[in-house]
């Protein structure tokens, strides 16, 4: 099946008035006919839910893998990439399948301890750090920073999730997201901050960051590479940006908008045309699930 996408993603290589949506049943048809050398894969709602793999993820990873794809998860967690393929071998994935893992929470600590970046270079060395109770809380170790908790003092604000507060001491304490909007004065969030006047710093999907340190780990350029994902307006929307191809993955994150109920069920073609120009994104492929 193939539907039109709406021609506002002028980024998207290849574009004309309309981009031709592609429907398939496997990656196989797509690894086969265009031999891709990197796939940026997302893990939530692609390849597991949290607890399981889905059905076929983990031969398809060998599949892919088989024909000398380089494959790197990416992915909006802010656990460090360690952490985050660490949790994929709990799962029965093979790590070594994968070139690395890149993370917001890994770009994040990277450009904290480099600095190399002017816009980092001038954040200061005092913060406020908003995080998780424990799941995706990340340390600061090494990082040379002192945690506050007075806005006041804080010279910038480090945010990794809206569970709780971080300590000086490395520890955290939990907070209901309405106390951290109160100790924050409504800058918890970073959208809402921006709409302040607040300069913020997105170093995840859809941004290009990610993408562009993919290309550069697996040493590809766009036309080379093609992301995977099951969120239009963080992984489909992220890749047009970035000029690279991408695959959309029906069910995840939007199949209850799409009218699926089941795993590998197809979605309407129609439907996901429309879903898709409601995002903003254009996806080259569309499959139900990330199966071979």
């Amino acid at each position: 099946m193939m539907a039109r996408c709406s021609s506002s993603m002028a980024s998207v290589p290849n574009s004309n008035d309309a981009k031709v949506l592609q429907s398939f049943t496997g990656l196989r048809q797509i690894a086969e006919t265009r031999h891709y050398k990197a796939w940026f894969l997302d893990q939530f709602g692609v390849l597991h839910d949290g607890k399981q793999p889905y059905p076929g993820a983990i031969s398809t990873l060998e599949n892919l893998a088989a024909h000398g794809a380089k494959m790197i998860i990416i992915s909006n967690s802010s656990r460090r990439a360690s952490t985050t393929l660490d949790k994929l071998k709990s799962l029965g994935f093979d790590p070594s399948l994968f070139v690395g893992a890149i993370t917001s929470g890994e770009l994040t600590y990277q450009h904290l301890q480099r600095r190399d970046d002017p816009w980092f270079w001038a954040l200061g060395k005092t913060c406020i750090h908003m995080t998780w109770s424990d799941r995706g809380a990340i340390s600061l170790e090494g990082l040379g920073l002192k945690v506050v908790d007075n806005v006041e003092e804080a010279e910038f604000i480090l945010v990794h999730g809206t569970e709780a507060l971080g300590l000086s001491s490395g520890n955290s304490v939990s907070k209901k997201l309405e106390e951290l909007d109160k100790i924050l004065e409504q800058c918890t969030l970073a959208a809402n901050y921006e709409k302040l006047g607040g300069e913020v710093k997105w170093m995840g999907k859809p941004h290009q960051i990610i993408y562009k340190s993919a290309m550069a780990m697996a040493g590809v350029d766009a036309s080379n590479s093609i992301a995977v994902g099951d969120s239009l307006h963080h992984d489909i929307k992220g890749a047009n940006a970035s000029g690279i191809e991408s695959v959309f993955i029906t069910c995840g994150i939007h199949a209850t908008e799409l009218g699926l109920t089941g795993f590998g069920e197809v979605a309407d073609m129609s439907t996901v045309h429309a879903l898709a120009s409601k995002h903003d994104a254009c996806p080259s492929y569309v499959l139900p699930s990330f199966t071979w």
